[in-house]
């Protein structure tokens, strides 16, 4: 049975200055990941900066802002009324190819989304473009790693539930979302303070139209990074039958997930495409955050604790 869900998207990120993305008057100050510098990062991308031409392409009628050569890795905090907050908080991975993010489609707007239910959204601004030489998506890694650790060191000061921190994440960052999933128990960076002698593990992940989780070319195993075990956390996936960047990235990473006995959910859509967020459209697939949020809550993710 179909269902129609409908909500307001909120004004989306659109200028920049200086090189960053300029909020509003009110909006949620960034916090640099990394005190001393980003591991790994020599700085030599560029200037950050939106990359989308006038003549970009539009979803659902609007701009999509493409922030590209991010070499200053952030988390922007976006947290929901204190009336509504339930607790938990999610990090939010923007897609784009591991070449820009589409940070207002599936960054800003997820987090206001994830306001209305009650969460606590964590915009991830990870380094983008890959390296030369970063086969493995080894600097992202890093990024999503100290992102989580860092929400969960800080949880009580964020009234944040520390058993309660998942990440969400949109194709490339889709592919991130399952990376992070499966590579906790071992920083891919050496420790720069206290925040990385706690876990990094999420307590669940929405992986949202992933990317280069199966390899085409050896029959859709998964990706060596991604060795999915029983202590893979519970899984929520959404994709289209006609997604150019190929459905069997969600099917077989189920399937896996299936086989370790990690409680997983997916929603497979018969058309949509690729890149739409939450834009409402005449697809139904752009129902998927009503399902996601019925998925968290048959978790007892959104139930509020008791001061």
């Amino acid at each position: 049975m179909n269902k129609t869900f409908t909500f307001c998207l909120v004004p989306f990120l659109s200028a920049l200055i200086a090189g960053s993305p300029a909020f509003s008057a009110n909006a949620p100050e960034s916090i640099p990941l990394w005190p001393k510098g980003a591991p790994c990062e020599k700085g030599d991308v560029g200037e950050e900066h939106d990359t989308t031409k006038p003549d970009g392409r539009s979803v659902a009628g609007n701009r999509v802002v493409r922030l590209g050569n991010v070499s200053v890795p952030t988390i922007t905090l976006f947290q929901p009324a204190k009336s509504k907050n339930t607790g938990a908080a999610v990090v939010v991975c923007p897609g784009g190819g591991y070449s820009i993010l589409a940070l207002d489609l599936e960054g800003t707007e997820v987090c206001q989304w994830l306001n209305s239910i009650g969460v606590t959204g964590v915009l991830l601004k990870y380094r983008v473009p890959k390296r030369a030489g970063d086969d493995k998506h080894l600097l992202p890694l890093q990024d999503a790693q100290r992102a989580l650790g860092l929400v969960r060191f800080h949880a009580k000061e964020w009234n944040i539930d520390p058993a309660r921190i998942g990440v969400l994440g949109f194709s490339a960052g889709g592919h991130l979302t399952a990376n992070l999933s499966n590579n906790f128990d071992k920083r891919a960076y050496e420790p720069v303070d206290d925040a990385d002698a706690v876990s990094c593990r999420p307590d669940f992940a929405l992986p949202i139209y992933p990317a280069y989780l199966a390899l085409k070319d050896k029959n859709n195993e998964l990706a060596p990074e991604l060795k999915v075990t029983a202590n893979t956390p519970p899984t929520f996936l959404v994709q289209t039958e006609d997604d150019g960047i190929r459905v069997e990235n969600s099917l077989f990473y189920f399937l896996a997930l299936k086989n370790a006995k990690v409680p997983a959910e997916m929603h497979l859509y018969g058309s949509g495409g690729h890149g739409y967020g939450l834009r409402p459209s005449d697809k139904t697939v752009t129902t998927w955050p009503k399902r996601a949020e019925e998925w968290m809550r048959s978790l007892g993710l959104l139930e509020r604790k008791k001061p």
